[in-house]
């Protein structure tokens, strides 16, 4: 029940009755754990790892969010207290531990605990800010600086530099072409900021 009193640090009957209907799961990376169109079931808690939040448009991804440990995702949420279907895809990044709530009793729990909903009021002040930036970064920045600092931002998710990663999961995430990561990556070498491997991508 550990965990739960990090995330929960609300009514001891709440914290029973979460960690009674709850299920605890690994996922090993690259899991889909949420499609667009499914309806939610569970609500994901990260405890360990890292899930990716993206929409698609045809062929193309644009990364909205990730779930850090002790967050959860706003889109399911959202949409499970609403019944209605995910807008969202959510995958795992790396192999993962998540807390999953079902989503009848949190409706219920949202009713009999208004406590639980701190908890979400704060994901939703924290996803919010987010979407923001994502918007903001790309009607207003350059490619150059967006790559520069997305690679940033992994590096600290992930905790690795080189970080190992191709130029097409990257252009996934962003919401454009390989070719034009492939370039842009070279005039951030050429400019002394990053250095490419065979495999892997070092910010220097």
């Amino acid at each position: 029940m550990e965990p739960l009193k990090e995330l929960f640090p609300l009514n001891p009957g709440l914290t029973r009755e979460v960690n009674d209907a709850s299920t605890n799961k690994e996922l090993p990376e690259n899991t889909v754990i949420l499609r667009e169109g499914q309806y939610i079931t569970v609500i994901p808690v990260v405890l360990q790892g890292l899930i990716k939040v993206f929409t698609r448009h045809e062929d193309r991804e644009l990364l909205l969010y990730y779930i850090r440990p002790n967050e959860s995702c706003i889109m399911s949420f959202s949409a499970g207290l609403r019944r209605e279907p995910s807008k969202v895809f959510a995958v795992t990044e790396e192999d993962t531990s998540v807390l999953l709530l079902p989503v009848d009793r949190v409706r219920q729990w949202t009713k009999e605990y208004p406590d639980i909903n701190s908890l979400f009021f704060q994901q939703y002040n924290l996803r919010y800010m987010e979407l923001l930036g994502t918007i903001h970064d790309v009607l207003f920045e350059k490619m150059d600086k967006r790559l520069y600092d997305y690679l940033k931002e992994k590096i600290i998710l992930t905790n690795s530099n080189p970080l190992k990663i191709s130029h097409r999961k990257i252009a996934g995430d962003m919401g454009t072409a390989r070719e034009v990561i492939s370039r842009v990556m070279k005039k951030l070498e050429n400019e002394g900021k990053i250095k490419q491997h065979s495999n892997s991508i070092e910010l220097l």
